[in-house]
């Protein structure tokens, strides 16, 4: 009942089986165990990735043609230091007013030439991220083409938007509609969105994902001509994208993987982070979300604002000077504090925490208070007034909804003993901060202007912990004039954000806990020494909660959804406890008012719960195949060999890895393989006993890679230990994934080749998991919840093959063993129902459901 459950379907059934020539040709694999790797030295990894780098910019010259004729231009007409020039822009450069002038040409002349020495910088790393991909992956003639007519359309289509809304009155657009753009940046954002449709899903979600960011922040903040007519482009090129991908099914995408929603949210939050660091660059940013871009990211104030300000008092005069002050020390960086919390926010997204969750739920809540707080405080204004507020509101609004949105992505939790550190630091960092700030301030008090009393110092608190540009919005405080006080006002504030921000950095990036790491980690230790089933090292996986007996010498996993106590397996721990523990485990549950349920547990398991008068019924089936005698001879075997033998002769090779140790580029491609998988089915990511990339990572797990002559990772399969005495005896199929256009049977070869592996090692078995809801054969006369089980087998057939998987196990010769479920009594079944199926699909939504029963009926 693990991933592979739901990974080999009924597709591997279906492959071609190799003629009878195959069958006689020489053994080039069939007795070759797989190949334990480590991970390349630095320096070795590095030459590596050079000559790849290398082979790949010299296999896509039209890449490298348009990259020095960029440059080449440029040079040629002096615009490479100082852009183009006034006469060669009006003439070359696309706009309203070259339009208005019969300039007809400008859409495609644009693409020769950068405004300026950044832009060709920028310019040409773009072109060499996405032009020789586009070459290999589209070819070179539509790479070419799709670049002129995206550089074409997107040009003409950002100007028309840029037209309608100043003819609408719409007063930033009317303030970009005398600008002129040039560079060829809008036809590669067009070529990217084209691109994305050749990758791989994972990367395709995160191009697109860029493609769409990139513009749309560029256009939101700073606004400029060029901005629009790059995120129109980026529609462009994603709608002919889809266009295409409607004639190639497998190009679609339909659904995405907990890991990358949350990878994908964490991008949109880097976005809203960058927007305003990237908008304080250029000095006439007039984007719609750069009204208030200040409160992101403070700017220093110009000698205009000072006189305004020393106008006003010479209170307000030595406020400013304050602020003036801080850009010309270390302080400078509290600017920059909100971008840098929502990056560090960001990472804790990404990695799936509750925690950092609320922290950006609230610290976005704060912001569109803020403004409303704000706005309300300004008295009457006028309509520009508020359309400036809606827009500035509009950025947090969707940023929060977002995460509501996807809220149910986040459930992974820290340790109590990690929030309770962390608050420790935290919260020790602002008091020291704090009374540092007043303390030393009052034994400074002569330093302040006017002096500092406590009162005063305290209530000038909020100004060392926020940034500058917030300075104008507190109360009156005491202003630092001596050195004492100046270093106070300069550090006191900045030393306790960088305290805790590299505190929430490392709180997030450890390794994520179990609710009750202590419990997790016992139960590790005794399932280690003692041993459990073929499925018990599925206990390890965060989620589960953990019952010990008296003696703690047996334990059982569980998780309670609704009133219902899911068990994980068969208890595990010393093997005469066992049968105990499920009566213990029954006691426990019954004082607090749960109903015990046993699931894919063996048949000795089954025993001990008809003792107690409870009642059982198969729901899966497992697969087991001795090793000792393991050999691929007769006729049985046929596929087997066939599959080692074609491997051997395309290159392709088994490979051991740890997760965590391999090298980023098989990460990477292991990640991408998984996701197009999970987009495949349609249907939400299945949990439980299943188990994802996640599970991988873990140091007992060993992972086994099919990859050809040149790195490309075909399948890969993860085996998980089966304690007996302290080591592992045998090994469970969990995790498997195929290339969609890899090696055809790579699934055979990589079991095989783990098989002969472990073999080698002196394990005595390896289990292929169960298949759920399929047996081999009938135990007497079944019950009437068996047939029923059983019918929803060949109903569920279409969808997941649970029938096909089981078959294609049978190709090992395995040992049959039934999976039973146990429960105490058959009034509490359809809640017993209604837990798995929220166990397995806990985040399974109306459109899914309709979606699967669609497939159903179908």
């Amino acid at each position: 009942m693990t991933g592979a459950g739901t990974a080999l379907v009924a597709v591997e059934e279906r492959e071609r089986r190799a003629g009878p020539d195959a069958e006689r040709a020489p053994d080039r694999g069939a007795d070759r165990a797989p190949v334990t790797r480590t991970p390349e030295p630095r320096p070795q990894r590095l030459r590596r990735a050079a000559r790849a780098l290398g082979a790949r910019l010299c296999s896509a010259p039209l890449t490298l043609a348009l990259l020095a004729g960029l440059w080449a231009l440029g040079g040629a007409t002096g615009s490479l230091s100082a852009g183009p020039s006034g006469h060669l822009l009006s003439r070359a450069g696309i706009g309203l007013p070259t339009l208005a002038e019969g300039r007809w040409w400008t859409p495609v002349t644009s693409l020769f030439w950068c405004s300026g020495s950044g832009a060709y910088v920028t310019t040409s790393l773009l072109l060499l991220l996405v032009g020789p991909a586009a070459e290999h992956r589209l070819g070179r003639l539509r790479t070419l083409a799709v670049l002129v007519g995206g550089q074409v359309a997107g040009t003409l289509l950002g100007t028309g938007l840029v037209k309608f809304g100043s003819s609408a009155g719409e007063q930033w657009t009317a303030s970009v509609a005398d600008q002129t753009s040039i560079g060829p940046g809008v036809g590669l954002f067009a070529l990217a969105g084209v691109l994305g449709y050749r990758l791989t899903v994972l990367w395709r979600r995160r191009l697109h994902l860029l493609v769409l960011l990139g513009p749309l922040v560029m256009t939101l903040y700073v606004g400029h001509l060029q901005s629009v007519q790059r995120c129109a482009a980026a529609l462009v090129g994603l709608g002919l994208g889809a266009l295409v991908s409607r004639s190639r099914p497998h190009l679609r995408t339909h659904r995405s993987s907990h890991t990358e929603i949350r990878v994908l949210v964490a991008l949109c939050l880097v976005a809203a982070a960058f927007g305003p660091l990237i908008a304080s660059l250029y000095d006439n940013a007039s984007g719609p979300f750069n009204t208030f871009s200040e409160l992101y990211f403070s700017h220093r104030l110009s000698p205009d604002e000072v006189a305004d300000f020393c106008a006003v008092s010479a209170h307000d005069c030595a406020r400013a000077h304050a602020v003036e002050r801080i850009f010309d020390t270390p302080g400078r960086l509290m600017a920059a504090l909100f971008p840098a919390l929502l990056l560090v926010l960001a990472e804790g997204l990404r990695r799936g925490l509750r925690f950092a969750w609320r922290i950006t739920v609230a610290t976005e809540l704060l912001w569109v208070a803020l403004l409303a707080w704000l706005y309300l405080d300004a008295g009457p204004v006028s309509g520009d007034v508020v359309q400036y507020f809606v827009e500035a509101m509009l950025l947090p609004l969707l940023t929060t909804g977002l995460l509501l949105a996807t809220r149910q992505r986040f459930r992974l939790r820290l340790s109590g003993r990690a929030v309770r550190r962390l608050a420790v630091v935290v919260g020790g960092a602002a008091l020291a901060a704090a009374a540092a700030y007043v303390g030393l301030g009052r034994l400074a008090a002569g330093q302040f202007e006017p002096g500092a009393s406590v009162r005063g110092l305290v209530h000038g608190l909020p100004a060392q912990f926020l940034p500058p540009a917030y300075n104008d919005l507190l109360p009156d405080y005491p202003i630092a004039v001596g050195p004492v006080a100046q270093f106070l006002e300069t550090y006191c504030g900045l030393a306790f954000w960088v305290v805790a921000l590299i505190a929430l950095l490392s709180a997030f990036r450890r390794p994520v806990l179990h609710t009750d790491a202590a419990a997790a980690a016992r139960a590790r230790a005794l399932l280690s020494a003692h041993g459990g089933g073929t499925l018990s090292f599925i206990t390890t996986w965060e989620g589960n909660h953990y019952w010990f007996d008296e003696r703690g010498r047996a334990a059982v996993a569980y998780r309670v959804v609704g009133t219902v106590a899911l068990t994980t397996g068969d208890p595990f721990g010393a093997p005469e406890d066992r049968a105990r523990a499920v009566a213990g485990f029954a006691r426990h549950c019954d004082a607090r008012g749960w109903t015990p349920c046993f699931y894919s547990v063996s048949a000795e398991t089954r025993a001990a719960a008809e003792q107690l008068g409870w009642r059982s019924v198969q729901v899966a089936e497992d697969t087991v195949v001795p090793l000792p005698e393991l050999a691929f001879t007769g006729r049985k075997w046929q596929d087997i060999r066939t599959a080692l033998n074609k491997a051997g002769k395309q290159g392709i090779t088994a490979e051991w890895w740890a997760y965590h140790e391999a090298p980023l580029a098989l990460r990477d491609q292991i990640r991408a393989i998984s996701e197009e998988w999970v987009s495949e089915k349609g249907l939400p990511e299945m949990g439980f006993t299943l188990g994802g990339l996640e599970e991988l990572d873990d140091p007992d797990v060993r992972v086994l890679i099919a990859v050809d002559e040149q790195r490309v990772v075909h399948g890969l399969t993860s085996w998980m230990p089966v304690y007996e005495d302290g080591v592992p005896v045998g090994w469970t199929l969990d995790f498997m994934r195929r290339r969609s256009d890899g090696f055809r049977g790579v699934s055979e070869f990589l079991i095989a080749s783990a098989a002969l592996g472990f073999k080698e090692e002196g394990a005595r078995f390896l289990s292929l998991s169960g298949a759920p809801l399929a047996r081999t054969g009938q135990d007497g006369d079944p019950t009437g919840l068996q047939r029923m089980l059983d019918w929803m087998g060949r109903v569920l057939e279409p969808v997941y093959g649970f029938r096909s998987l089981l078959a294609f196990k049978a190709k090992f010769q395995p040992e049959y063993r039934p999976m039973y479920m146990a429960y105490p009594d058959p009034a509490a079944l359809p809640g017993i129902t209604r837990a798995i199926g929220k166990a397995y699909l806990p985040h399974l939504t109306a459109p899914q459901g309709v979606r699967l029963m669609r497939k159903l009926s179908g």
